[in-house]
């Protein structure tokens, strides 16, 4: 009651203290007036703290944790199941190949052939070997419808020692080889004339070599090479060649540029020239550097380079440089699948009389005299460029293919061509030698490989080219051919058995025939020389790791075939022999 009392005295002053101040306002000296607000009210909201206190559960309940126990009731299963104890599987191991370092082999056949070959190795130490080999490969000859002999042989020996240090591996290596080859290709009208004049066919050619080579372990010398050459033949020819060679890295700010080095030196003779017996020489001495830079970027590599020559003359004195492209990429697009290449380079090629009389062996002594200059010699081929582009890869694990196209410029491009029949008395100027004329030739090339491994016994493979000629100065490019192809074949059929062939096509060709003959008026004229098949294939037998016999047919097609005008070749052939591998 008391309490209640207090509260209305207590409102009872309010309101008597509130109605005094009321009326003391309207005596108040303080002049009203109205204020403006000039910002509007931006009400904010204090930040919140989050409690971090962890509250107390006092629950006894929740807190006590209920204890929960399991029982298992197991029991045995009847089973009759024994497992037995793994075996590690048992691989049956082959035998190990035994390898022998000689063997040995003889052949006959048809045309009273004979083939033989020795080739022998013997290691001297750890670092050191000798080896050795020898050949022979001869024919009596018999080919229908010639009036002269036909056969020829091929002879040839090589020794050599070849020593691997830590640092260093070197070897050298010497050898002979004696040819023998007859000029029976004199045409059917010139017969009788050269039955008369008794002419002999033979000719013969040799050859004695030396050389030597060299290659370091972690050096910026990384190889070198010499090689010499004497060359002559049975007509009062010779000819000594010598190449150096050698692959050094240059660095430059810190890149290496891998430079080629090649010195060549060439002098000849021939004993008398086609047209004239004046004696004819030729050499020349040349010396080039070829640098290249890599560079590798993902599936990018490009090899930028240029060659450098200088050429001096010996027969006339005179000196030239050239400069070659030397540019390469490949671009891989799809890994091993599809493989993107192409290039640009060239070289000044050394033109010898070895070199024309192993590709064409019915040459004449007199190469590159010609009747308009019956003083010209054997002289190099400036090949200005090879352009080249390409594709190749792999269309399955086992199988490769390549395409490709080039284009290529060549300056005094070296041609064979049918020498003319003149009246002279040589044994080779009655239409059945050869001559080398040059002319500047560009050639546009196609050409597309397949190569199949179906496994590790069977390899196949098969390849096409087609060729365009383009002349400065001749009516065609003598003896090139349009089209060529190949297919060869190998096939180890079993343990015992093995198996191969090679199948060749060779396109049509253009030569010359001319009867140089001051009495009769006669013009060169073209001659087209058909194009040909020749397939060749072998069968053999492995008694044991170190005998086998084998047998070979050769032409099956049996196509007397002319590789060169008025040369036709043997007809099919047959061939059997054996091979004896060894040690010593």
């Amino acid at each position: 009651m008391r309490k209640h009392i207090k509260n209305i005295l207590l409102v009872v002053i309010t309101l008597s203290v509130t109605t005094g101040f009321s009326q003391n306002r309207e005596n108040d000296t303080i002049n009203t007036g109205v204020i403006d607000v000039v910002k509007p009210y931006t009400p904010t909201i204090s930040d919140a703290f989050k409690v971090k206190e962890i509250p107390s559960l006092e629950d006894e309940t929740t807190e006590t944790k209920k204890e929960i126990k399991y029982n298992i009731f197991s029991f045995p299963v009847a089973s009759t199941f024994t497992p037995a104890k793994g075996k590690a599987a048992v691989i049956e191991k082959a035998k190990p190949i035994k390898l022998y370092d000689n063997y040995a082999t003889l052949g006959v056949g048809s045309y009273t052939t004979i083939l033989g070959e020795v080739y022998l190795n013997h290691a001297i130490s750890r670092n050191e070997s000798v080896g050795g080999y020898l050949s022979h490969h001869s024919s009596a000859g018999g080919i229908e419808g010639l009036s002269f002999d036909d056969n020829f042989s091929n002879s040839k020996i090589n020794v050599n020692y070849a020593s691997r240090l830590r640092d260093l591996a070197w070897n050298v290596e010497a050898g002979f080889q004696h040819q023998m080859y007859n000029w029976y290709g004199v045409p059917q009208s010139i017969i009788p004339q050269a039955q008369t004049d008794n002419i002999e066919v033979d000719h013969s050619f040799f050859d004695a070599h030396f050389g030597g080579d060299i290659s370091f372990e972690d050096t910026y010398i990384n190889s070198g090479s010499f090689f010499f050459r004497r060359f002559g033949d049975n007509q009062g020819s010779g000819e000594n060649r010598f190449i150096a060679k050698a692959t050094v890295d240059v660095p430059i700010n810190g890149e290496e540029v891998s430079t080629d080095i090649k010195l060549d030196y060439l002098g000849g003779t021939f004993d008398r020239n086609y047209y004239t017996n004046e004696e004819l020489n030729y050499g020349n001495f040349q010396i080039g550097i070829s640098p290249t830079y890599q560079m590798k970027e993902d599936d990018l590599t490009i090899n930028l380079g240029v060659s450098t020559y200088y050429l001096n003359d010996n027969e006339s004195g005179e000196s030239k440089f050239y400069l070659y492209p030397n540019v390469t990429a490949t671009y891989r697009l799809v890994n091993d699948v599809l493989i993107v290449y192409a290039g640009i380079q060239g070289d000044l090629i050394q033109n010898s009389y070895y070199g024309f009389a192993a590709e064409n062996q019915f040459v004449s002594p007199t190469l590159g005299s010609t009747e308009s200059n019956p003083e010209m010699g054997i002289t190099p081929t400036d090949q200005l460029y090879n352009a080249y582009v390409g594709l190749k890869g792999k269309l399955s694990s086992n199988m490769s293919y390549n395409v490709s196209g080039r284009y290529i410029a060549d300056r005094n491009k070296a041609l064979f061509r049918n020498n003319d029949i003149t009246t002279t008395d040589e044994n080779y100027t009655y239409g059945n030698s050869f001559g080398i004329v040059y002319d500047d030739v560009d050639t546009f090339g196609f050409a597309g490989e397949i190569n199949v491994d179906v496994n590790r016994n069977f390899k196949l493979g098969i390849k096409a080219e087609y060729f365009s000629y383009s002349t400065d100065d001749e009516a065609e490019a003598w003896n090139l051919p349009d089209v060529k192809g190949s297919l060869f074949l190998d096939y180890q059929i079993d343990e015992h058995w093995f198996a191969g062939a090679n199948l060749f096509y060779v396109g049509e060709r253009k030569d010359q025939f001319f009867l140089n003959d001051p009495s009769i008026a006669t013009t060169p004229f073209t001659v087209t020389l058909e194009s040909y098949f020749d397939a060749n294939a072998h069968v053999g037998y492995h008694i044991n790791d170190q005998i086998s016999v084998f047998a070979k047919a050769n032409n099956i097609a049996n196509e007397g075939y002319q590789r060169w005008q008025n040369f036709p070749v043997q007809s099919i052939q047959f061939l059997a022999g054996a091979t004896f591998k060894f040690d010593f």
